[in-house]
């Protein structure tokens, strides 16, 4: 039996295309808010006050705990840092 590939792990861990598409992207964007809380050399209280959330979520957001975002949460966290997010949508490659 040849095992099977993934593209990435989120495909290995969720059966539905859909849901798994939802966990990478929630992933990238958190990625990107963590990196930016290094970057600036923020503690989890300051990084809450640039968020507009309360520090337990920027804990969550520091441990990786995707369940408790949303793409919509994420996005308007990354815009109160004034980053930009721009989308692409492709179709699957055959």
């Amino acid at each position: 039996m040849k095992p099977q590939r993934y593209k990435n792990v989120f495909e290995a861990l969720e059966d539905d295309p859909a849901i798994a598409e939802n966990l990478k992207i929630r992933s990238q964007l958190m990625n990107v808010l963590s990196q930016h809380i290094s970057k600036e050399g923020l503690t989890q209280k300051q990084a809450a006050d640039v968020f507009e959330v309360n520090q337990p979520r920027v804990s969550d957001l520091m441990r990786g705990k995707i369940e408790h975002f949303t793409i919509d949460m994420l996005i308007t966290m990354l815009a109160r840092t004034g980053k930009h997010v721009q989308l692409k949508v492709s179709s699957k490659a055959a």
